[in-house]
């Protein structure tokens, strides 16, 4: 009820930036949503239409000290997934692999262990039963070493057959495909990055792996208020005791899937020894989980992908990869997620709070997110820095996204629509 309270008595122009008259009611709910926590941390919006950025607009706190600025980059989570799968597309496009040929024939190593007819489609799409983390490293800290994890890649076993189900791949996502087009190429994951993605779109600021030389346009999560005074119980140090159920937990029992394969999926062992805030964690490229962006290097990306793969009179991407990356794989709910996602290639369906798109993107954990929208030529991103976390995005990010849909709407039809 506080947070409803929040919102509905927020300052409407608690922002910089510039902002459409078109989509004057999406910046006045940006700055309604973050308007009460602005001294907690920061945000950005950035949305394109028809082609022209029509919202470039940000707010908060950058650091303890420092305001949010047009150039703050920010850490994403899986936002990232779906910029490294758009690379993957134009590395198709440009003819360096193959959805459908056996990763195997362009990384040997991977053959091992019953993988040998994995492919790239299966990969992306999620179907490849190579989710399991927790299992096949014994400590946090070794996700920042990219050689290693390909070894571990390598030595991974499937937890089910191809074409027998799905399961999102929350970290190993990243090495795998990340790996796959680096044997393919033989090239780094940075230069291609490089070349086929960050150079042609110009963008300014879209990394795996922060340089050094751009750690003070990073924007980390503030301190944490200091706790007031009064006695706290004290914590049982019988680490005997089995972990307790938590709600999460039920949850995901109630739904009818395994508590275990979320927690082998989403949580290697020793992460309260890793972080990907720490200058280690920044420099890692874990593409899965630590893609570090501008909300306009995203929006701008999708804008490419919202205009069928071109951008700038440049085609990217083929038509008729485009019409592959695009197509829904399945409608299933998978192990992993709580909803069924729709699965592209890399890419799942856009989540609003009821206005429909057939448009794909990724949201990341921290509930960051960007997609685009084809039919309606619209792209959209929001990045932050707050503490929270959620596996199908943090409210403020489906609100925004419903709001986004409706303007676009209402100078498309000329009504702005719930639905």
């Amino acid at each position: 009820m506080n947070q409803l309270k929040e919102v509905l008595f927020a300052s409407t122009d608690h922002y910089s930036g510039e902002a459409d008259a078109s989509f004057q009611d999406v910046a006045k709910l940006f700055s309604r949503l973050q308007d009460a926590r602005s001294t907690q941390g920061g945000a950005a919006l950035c949305v394109y239409f028809k082609g022209r950025k029509v919202l470039d607009i940000f707010t908060g706190q950058k650091s303890a000290d420092e305001k949010w600025q047009p150039d703050t980059l920010s850490i994403c989570y899986s936002t990232g997934k779906g910029v490294l799968a758009t690379l993957a597309h134009i590395l198709v496009s440009e003819g360096f692999i193959d959805y459908d040929v056996p990763i195997a024939n362009y990384w040997t190593e991977f053959a091992q262990h019953g993988k040998a007819r994995i492919t790239l489609r299966h990969i992306l799409s999620h179907q490849s039963g190579l989710y399991d983390m927790r299992n096949n490293i014994d400590q946090a800290v070794e996700m920042a070493d990219w050689q290693h994890m390909l070894q571990v890649m390598e030595n991974m076993t499937p937890r089910f057959g191809l074409g027998e189900d799905m399961a999102y791949q929350p970290l190993t996502f990243g090495w795998l495909v990340g790996g796959v087009l680096e044997k393919a190429t033989k090239r780094s994951l940075s230069e291609l990055m490089q070349q086929y993605l960050v150079g042609p779109l110009a963008l300014d600021g879209a990394y795996f792996g922060v340089p050094q030389d751009q750690f003070e346009r990073v924007a980390r999560p503030l301190p944490k208020a200091p706790r007031s005074n009064v006695a706290q119980p004290q914590k049982s140090s019988d680490h005997s005791k089995q972990r307790k159920t938590s709600p999460m937990d039920k949850l995901i029992e109630l739904s009818g899937q395994n508590p275990q394969d979320f927690q082998d999926a989403m949580i290697p062992k020793g992460m309260k020894h890793f972080s990907f805030f720490s200058d280690e964690g920044m420099q890692a490229v874990i593409p899965a989980a630590n893609g570090t962006f501008t909300a306009g290097s995203l929006a701008k990306m999708y804008a490419m992908l919202a205009n069928n793969g071109v951008w700038n009179g440049q085609k990217l991407i083929k038509p008729e990869v485009y019409r592959v990356l695009s197509t829904i794989q399945s409608k299933k709910r998978d192990r992993i997620m709580p909803l069924p996602m729709h699965w592209r290639l890399g890419y799942h369906r856009v989540l609003s709070l009821g206005k429909s798109s057939n448009g794909f993107g990724h949201i990341g954990f921290n509930g960051s997110g960007a997609w685009c929208d084809p039919e309606r030529d619209l792209s959209f991103a929001y990045t932050h820095n707050f503490p929270t976390g959620s596996l199908t995005g943090d409210y403020r990010l489906w609100a925004l996204t419903q709001e986004t849909l409706r303007c676009a709407d209402r100078v498309l039809k000329g009504r702005k629509g719930w639905l």
